[in-house]
């Protein structure tokens, strides 16, 4: 992830977090879960890359990379926060995680 979103996420989360407002849209992350259950993604390796497809997704499709399965797992993560347009400084709070492997080329993600 690069420096300058982090950083700017901070800031964000700093100048407009007051008495634990969090934004809406950690609710629609919930209710979204709550409804529809965990995300599933495939995975593939390219070239020395592994990249992750959603399966489930009924918002469209969530597509992530990386070099190692730790670097895809986070931006895993990361891109279902894009996905609900929540910044990653709030990736606390949103607490998804990795629910487990239903195969050997697919994992699970849902909230903690």
């Amino acid at each position: 992830m690069a420096l300058l979103k982090v950083f700017t996420d901070h800031l964000a989360k700093a100048l407009f977090d007051t008495k634990g407002v969090v934004p809406a849209e950690l609710l629609e992350l919930n209710q979204y879960f709550r409804h529809h259950g965990p995300i599933n993604f495939t995975f593939k390796k390219e070239g020395g890359v592994i990249i992750a497809v959603s399966t489930d997704f009924r918002q469209g499709s969530i597509i992530s990379s990386g070099k190692s399965p730790e670097e895809v797992d986070a931006n895993i993560k990361d891109a279902i926060l894009t996905a609900f347009e929540i910044p990653s400084s709030y990736a606390k709070e949103a607490g998804i995680v990795n629910v487990g492997k239903q195969a050997a080329e697919q994992n699970s993600y849902a909230l903690a």
